[in-house]
């Protein structure tokens, strides 16, 4: 199936980002805009949680529990919310699961004002404003189609790009230095009110229903968004080539770690290794001008990923190296680190931010434009399960290796199988490698 050609910006001569879509379309710029300063907030209650979870409880599994009773709750609702994206007002569904987050985040503020040091409400509010997070951002990426021209989509994408690296670039560092200068209680309150600019975005939408057929949500949604994605390989390949990357490629459960024993410095290596994945995903975004203008989308998803495998290959030798400790001892402190090595290993994390950024970036715009309108929501539900069960899986993959080998060869071993799956399917997939932003097949 054939839907309306999604035909490339006109060619810039600037690689800078692509603003046009915030000139051009008032309510995506005013969504964009509220989301970017909520999703700072959002960073400040991720910290903070992770932090007093840990204050009370004094126990690492104890905060990794805050994820994993997340988990199944955000992607069995991440497909009802597709479901319920392709029937009613997406608009509503928006401002609905919004205020619920925001509830969240207001009961979360009492309780630390109140001085509340119980676990239970923290682990129920935290899975809440998991689960209504998830929803809004399913819902608002369904309707980024219904705001700008398709011609505007990666543009479009590249500024979500842009303001995720943002968010996650000064809320985790803010969130930090404002728990440990005035306590839970102010950083929750500061979610509470940025998250209020999120409702300016939203609530000047207009009104959003689904083009076209519309099924009620229950089994028979689910089996037609199913019997969709079995017709669309292209669609159905850019979820498989995102699982590749995140299940083979996600080296930050070893930087903990890296920190204690190859590169030393501690927590502040794992801030400075994590953080810097986030600048290379800001950075690529705002050096994204020219991506408008590429056509084989599906090329470019591919060598992307591959450049990604490359980035996490590189880290797996470069632990490798220093775990022979030719270049002498290291420390929890920063001042014992191997600052050379740590400057290289982050260059190697940004890498792995923008490259997968850019990947984003051509894999949201193939979804938004193969794919029709009313299935766009299902499509992104599937697409949040991705999302979110793909890096627990390579949490999981790279810490059980590294647990009965070495810390360096997870990564090492991780890209490579990265880089050979990417080019074993960019082979079969002949359809996936020619997919052309003129002629957008699903």
């Amino acid at each position: 199936m054939t839907v309306t050609p999604v035909i490339p910006a006109h060619a810039r001569r600037s690689n800078f980002v692509d603003l046009s879509p915030l000139r051009e379309s008032r309510p995506f710029a005013r969504l964009w805009i509220g989301t970017a300063v909520s999703n700072i907030g959002g960073q400040f209650t991720l910290v903070a949680i992770a932090l007093q979870v840990y204050d009370i409880s004094h126990s690492t599994f104890a905060v990794a529990l805050v994820s994993g009773f997340a988990l199944v709750p955000m992607i069995v609702f991440g497909l009802y919310a597709g479901l319920l994206n392709d029937y009613l007002n997406r608009r509503t569904v928006l401002i609905v699961s919004s205020t619920i987050s925001w509830a969240s985040s207001v009961a979360l503020a009492a309780l630390a004002w109140l001085h509340v040091d119980v676990l239970w409400p923290l682990y129920l509010l935290a899975v809440i404003g998991a689960v209504t997070a998830s929803t809004s951002s399913t819902t608002r990426f369904a309707i980024i189609p219904r705001l700008v021209p398709p011609n505007l989509l990666p543009a479009a994408s590249a500024l979500s790009g842009i303001s995720f690296g943002i968010s996650l670039t000064l809320g985790p560092a803010l969130a930090g230095f404002l728990v440990a200068a005035a306590g839970f209680g102010w950083a929750y309150t500061v979610d509470v009110v940025l998250f209020l600019f999120g409702f300016l975005g939203i609530l000047s939408l207009p009104a959003l229903r689904p083009i076209g057929e519309t099924t009620k949500p229950g089994w028979a949604s689910l089996k037609g968004g199913v019997d969709f994605l079995r017709t669309a390989p292209n669609i159905r390949m850019s979820f498989i080539v995102d699982l590749v990357a995140m299940v083979f490629g996600r080296p930050q459960v070893l930087f903990p770690a890296v920190g204690a024993l190859i590169i030393g410095g501690g927590p502040v290596t794992v801030g400075v290794l994590v953080s810097s994945g986030a600048v290379g995903a800001l950075l690529s975004g705002i050096f994204s001008g020219r991506l408008g203008g590429i056509r084989r989308q599906g090329l470019a998803i591919g060598w992307s990923i591959a450049a990604y495998g490359g980035f996490i290959a590189g880290l797996g030798v470069l632990f490798s190296v220093l775990a022979t400790g030719a270049f002498g001892p290291v420390g929890s402190s920063f001042s014992d680190a191997n600052l050379p090595a740590l400057v290289l290993a982050a260059v190697l994390c940004a890498g792995t931010g923008a490259t997968d950024n850019v990947s984003s970036i051509f894999r949201m715009t193939m979804l938004q434009s193969a794919a029709p309108d009313d299935m766009r929501g299902r499509l992104q539900g599937v697409f949040t399960v991705v999302v979110t069960g793909g890096p627990r899986l390579g949490e999981v993959f790279m810490g059980g290796l590294a647990t009965v080998t070495t810390l360096w060869l997870p990564p090492l071993l991780g890209g490579a199988a990265i880089i050979v799956l990417i080019v074993v399917l960019l082979r079969v997939q002949r359809g996936f490698r020619e997919y052309d932003a003129l002629q957008p097949t699903r």
